[in-house]
């Protein structure tokens, strides 16, 4: 993997090899994969009742990311349904929701954790979303110039009637998965969400995987 210069025209720019097999995304961290365009990626909940904070990020400008609220306002839902497309905050398309064999709870409302949310939960130093999402990207030499709003795979909030979220626990079974095709070459992050003070996670964080297909 090369980057090119910081100083020069392609800052941020990340060449190389796609990732190809599995990827294991332990209880609690974040992994980032390179995804070609063309290829499926989907997100594996390995043991059941995990959500995943899922991060896309376009390979020529990775200032250029996946966004929920633009999603939004393309598809006039809470989340696409299979066939749609999730865009980026240039109304780009990103990824496609290419397959989903959960119950087909999954949240785009729902900022991902950080260091300020387990301040406030008293937990400080708890690990978060935004701190897996940087880890991972630095792992690839890529900085986070921003966490953006994640495409929580596997969360489960309704709305109420009176508008009202609810906090319930995953759903999603042991291999439950999520598939996304990708739409241009990008990186995708998965944080396997380190939640343990809210019930989302049941009884606590549990591993999950990413496969490029």
């Amino acid at each position: 993997m090369k980057l090119h210069g910081l100083d020069g025209p392609a800052r941020g720019v990340l060449t190389g090899m796609v990732t190809m097999g599995r990827t294991m995304v332990p209880a609690g961290e974040g992994r980032a994969v390179r995804v070609g365009a063309g290829r499926r990626v989907r997100v594996v909940d390995v043991e059941g009742g995990q959500v995943g904070d899922l991060f896309a990020f376009a390979a020529d400008d990775p200032r250029e990311h996946l966004s929920a609220a633009h999603t939004r306002s393309v598809t006039s839902r809470l989340f696409p349904q299979v066939g749609e497309s999730f865009v980026t905050d240039r109304r780009r398309p990103i990824l496609t929701l290419a397959g989903d064999t959960s119950p087909g709870s999954h949240d785009m409302l729902i900022a991902a954790c950080d260091p300020a949310r387990y301040e406030g939960l008293d937990a400080p130093g708890h690990a978060s979303c935004a701190g897996n999402l940087e880890s991972a990207l630095a792992e690839m030499g890529l900085p986070a110039a921003t966490v953006p709003q994640p495409v929580n795979v596997f969360m489960r909030i309704p709305v109420e009637a009176s508008g009202r979220l609810r906090w319930l626990s995953a759903e999603s079974r042991p291999g439950d998965a999520i598939t996304f095709e990708a739409v241009m070459d990008c990186v995708v992050v998965v944080s396997a969400c380190p939640q343990d003070l809210a019930g989302i996670n049941g009884d606590g964080p549990t591993p999950m995987a990413i496969d490029v297909l």
